[in-house]
């Protein structure tokens, strides 16, 4: 089974090592980056993507997909 997270962060080094962390952990980027900013903050945020296969394991929406 495939999952999906989103990682979000604001535009620091932290987006970076969340991104990097997801890599190290088996995740795959799945499509482009985004970059938005954040008006009520006034702040730049970045988005990623990430997918994993997940073997032998079935869907459910309690399951804590950073601990995949």
């Amino acid at each position: 089974m495939k999952i999906y997270r989103l990682l979000t962060e604001d535009d620091t080094s932290a987006f970076c090592h969340k991104v990097s962390l997801a890599i190290a952990k088996g995740w795959d980027l799945y499509g482009s980056p985004s970059y938005a900013f954040d008006g009520v903050r006034g702040v730049m945020r970045c988005a990623q993507a990430v997918t994993k296969e997940v073997p032998g394991k079935e869907y459910s929406p309690d399951m804590k997909l950073g601990e995949q």
